[in-house]
């Protein structure tokens, strides 16, 4: 058995904070109780007073049946959950496999992952799901994976979807492509709908766009190149809401970018549809000045856009349009982006810093207070996701991330297979301490970085 003391629980799931011990049997939090630990440590814990939760055993809970962990200064929030994460196996493991994703991963915070579905072959059979879902068991956290929406992300003919579902697959998008047929749009929709599970959208019309991964703005005119303007995303993100709120599926905007397309969601979610948003770390954090300082490594799709829309998707954040915040991490290879700008693929990692920069760019600066930014990283992901997750209780899942929000870190190496971060150099707040999956201790920090 495990037990944490003296952390401060910070559970958003619930609305629940405040100092306490939390202790684990098995896979399954056993007791969350203000002053377990002295108890234990007065006298054994007579198994009639755990009979609630499970079934007694022969002898009692003494402090020395237990390995403790000191939790003083920590908070302890929920195992962290992305839903949008590129572990790039199978096909192109040079740059991450499924191992050291989850690597990455538990060294984040995060005990669940969702991936997505843009490998190669993808994941549009039940061969390819097999193998991922298998490999994703043999690791040390919880991974699930996306289908496809569309065979071979081609946009053309929609996948087996409930077949694929019904085999394990935890959603469905083509993120990576935009789906530009709205008639297959909505008729994935409809089968979402039916099967009650989520479908996400990367939405960028290609018509729109000259050279991808940086905004046509400032950044795209000191590159000399034509880029990505926002109409790209406005576009398809106004298509896609029509079309949720006709067919009433829960749909997922994705790595959302634009002022424009946060107030559409907002709108939208106005007039009831099951619509849902993610923003990523480096959309809420950087701008297109990042492009111009780091070059290829901030070059991402949605690109980076301008303060105003950072500073829409910080509010969008706040008042609920966005309800998550999401990764996508997406790995490549030095010698990837060591490429021009209009030749390096789009995306950085982003595991190993999601929430130490939701720490310093959000809560520090007091745009969102901890609780909520634990929110948008824990149970609104599970919940779209229906994830026994991201949240804290007697008789639930052991995922647990004990961190210490004041600690300050440099960012200077990773788990992950790649280093493609603007971030390396950033000093950061919120060192993951400890990261506890399914009762097990799978990340602990040895703090070489420390400021």
């Amino acid at each position: 058995m495990l037990l944490i003391a003296n952390a401060y629980l910070m559970n958003p799931a619930a609305g629940e904070e405040g100092c306490c011990d939390i202790l684990i049997r098995g896979e399954r939090i056993l007791r969350i109780e203000q002053g377990l630990y002295e108890k234990l440590r007065a006298k054994p814990m007579q198994q009639e007073q755990l009979e609630k939760i499970s079934e007694a055993e022969e002898s009692d809970i003494t402090v020395e049946d237990v390995d403790v962990i000191d939790g003083s200064g920590l908070i302890a929030a929920p195992g962290l959950v992305d839903v949008h994460s590129h572990f790039r196996d199978p096909g192109f493991t040079y740059k991450e496999d499924i191992v050291s994703g989850a690597r990455a991963a538990a060294r984040g915070g995060y005990t669940t992952v969702v991936l997505m579905a843009n490998t190669k072959p993808a994941v549009d059979s039940a061969e390819t799901l097999s193998y991922v879902l298998k490999k994703g068991r043999e690791t040390d956290i919880h991974i699930e994976t996306c289908a496809t929406v569309t065979m071979g992300m081609q946009g053309r003919e929609l996948t087996a979807m409930e077949t694929l579902y019904e085999q394990g697959a935890a959603g469905f998008t083509d993120d990576g492509v935009p789906i530009l047929d709205a008639e297959l749009v909505r008729k994935a929709m409809k089968k979402a709908k039916k099967l009650d599970v989520p479908i996400s959208f990367h939405e960028e019309n290609p018509a729109y766009i000259q050279n991808n991964g940086v905004n046509a703005g400032a950044a795209s005119v000191h590159f000399g190149i034509g880029g990505s303007p926002r109409e790209a995303e406005i576009d398809l993100v106004g298509r896609d809401l029509e079309l949720a709120l006709e067919t009433g599926a829960c749909i997922n905007i994705q790595h959302i970018s634009s002022k424009e397309a946060v107030e559409l969601v907002r709108l939208a979610k106005r007039k009831g549809g099951d619509i849902h948003a993610e923003a990523t770390p480096h959309h809420f954090t950087l701008t297109e000045v990042a492009v111009i300082k780091y070059g290829t490594l901030a070059k991402m799709n949605p690109p980076l856009r301008e303060e105003s829309d950072r500073r829409a998707i910080i509010e969008g954040l706040r008042d609920g349009t966005i309800d998550m915040i999401a990764t996508d991490h997406a790995p490549h290879s030095r010698e990837e982006k060591e490429k021009s700008i209009t030749e390096a693929p789009s995306g950085i990692i982003g595991l190993e810093t999601a929430l130490a920069l939701g720490i310093t760019e959000l809560v520090d600066k007091g745009e969102l207070t901890m609780m909520s930014l634990l929110g948008k990283l824990t149970c609104n992901p599970a919940g779209i996701y229906h994830l026994d997750a991201g949240y804290l209780a007697e008789g639930g899942p052991a995922d647990i991330v004990l961190f210490d929000p004041k600690e300050e870190f440099a960012v200077k190496d990773f788990s992950s297979k790649s280093v493609n971060s603007p971030f390396t150099g950033w000093k950061l707040k919120g060192v993951v301490k400890y990261t506890i999956c399914g009762g097990k201790v799978v990340y602990q920090s040895r703090m070489e970085n420390a400021v």
